[in-house]
């Protein structure tokens, strides 16, 4: 047995922005990617957590389907049977980086295991896609405490995904990558592993702040709303002007989800104009998200990091 491969994802904008109906886009990444797998005869200490993780899953599945068996059902008999058998997610996503290492896991165990599951094939019409993205928010709350379905969503589809609001999704087409542009989006690797639960009760605690609930309308859903119509228009020019804004308010409002080593290099992005950092994710560490106008020059201003392109202009 070997599963079929699901990647990672980049939430490119929508960060935290989300939460409160901001708009978000979110893209497969395909360097990174998991499979189940059955289990070998000598498991490694890695097959052996992962086997020990899928074992929790499955009896915390069985709960949901008992409590809410409209949702979904699935084939348990088979997903213990093989969870018993040392069955493991064999992956290359990072844990704690902000590319969706649970929501990939999460697709597998849907694709594999549910009963009356909603297939890529279908004609994915908007209540469908509500449906998947329900079924995986409540099967991600086991790894996250709380969970919008949209990582698990990404990976099972593996297609890009324009959020407009809670309730509205739908897959889209972005612009195609320009082979010869010195633009870029890349990743920077922070070196530390960020725990989401944690960076998502600083903002819910925050979100109870008055001043703090006007600057995320004001400044940080403004500016997020339109990066991702720039960003789906090919606005490049536009779409840098409001990046390095949306940069700023976060470097401003979002302190404790920037490791600390990187509020100075953030800041001097923003006064040089040669690279702009977002989060990636919840933050906290992982991977941060830049984007550069030329990225030679970004590599040499950043050159005491690894990059990795995702996405070129």
């Amino acid at each position: 047995m070997k599963g079929p491969l699901f990647y990672s994802k980049i939430l490119l904008f929508g960060e935290y922005g989300i939460i409160q109906d901001s708009k978000g886009l979110s893209i497969p990444y395909n360097f990174y990617k998991g499979a189940l797998k059955k289990a070998e005869d000598n498991p490694s200490l890695e097959m052996k957590k992962s086997n020990e993780s899928l074992k929790g899953f499955a009896q915390y599945l069985a709960g949901l389907q008992q409590d809410q068996p409209n949702l979904v059902t699935f084939n348990l008999e088979e997903l213990n049977q093989d969870v018993a058998n040392g069955m493991y997610f064999d992956s290359s996503i990072p844990q704690g980086y902000g590319v969706g290492s649970s929501g990939a896991l999460v697709a597998a165990i849907y694709d594999k295991y549910a009963s009356d599951k909603i297939t890529v094939l279908e004609n994915l019409t908007r209540e469908k896609l509500l449906q998947l993205k329900a079924v995986f928010s409540q099967m991600e709350s086991f790894f996250h405490g709380k969970s919008s379905g949209l990582d698990p969503l990404n990976s099972y589809l593996s297609l890009p995904i324009l959020i407009n609001s809670k309730d509205n999704i739908e897959p889209t087409g972005i612009p195609s990558q320009s082979t010869n542009g010195k633009g870029a989006v890349f990743l920077i690797d922070s070196g530390i592993v960020g725990e989401t639960a944690p960076m998502v009760n600083i903002f819910m605690e925050n979100l109870k702040d008055q001043g703090f609930r006007n600057m995320l309308k004001s400044q940080f859903i403004k500016y997020t709303d339109a990066c991702v119509e720039n960003f789906l228009h090919g606005d490049v020019k536009a779409l840098f002007e409001n990046t390095k804004k949306l940069s700023g308010v976060v470097l401003n409002h979002f302190k404790p989800m920037i490791p600390e080593q990187f509020h100075q290099v953030w800041q001097k992005g923003i006064e040089t104009n040669d690279y702009y950092l977002k989060l990636c994710g919840s933050g906290g560490g992982g991977y941060i998200l830049g984007f550069t106008q030329d990225l030679e020059k970004a590599k040499e201003a950043l050159k005491d990091y690894k990059l990795e392109v995702v996405y070129n202009f």
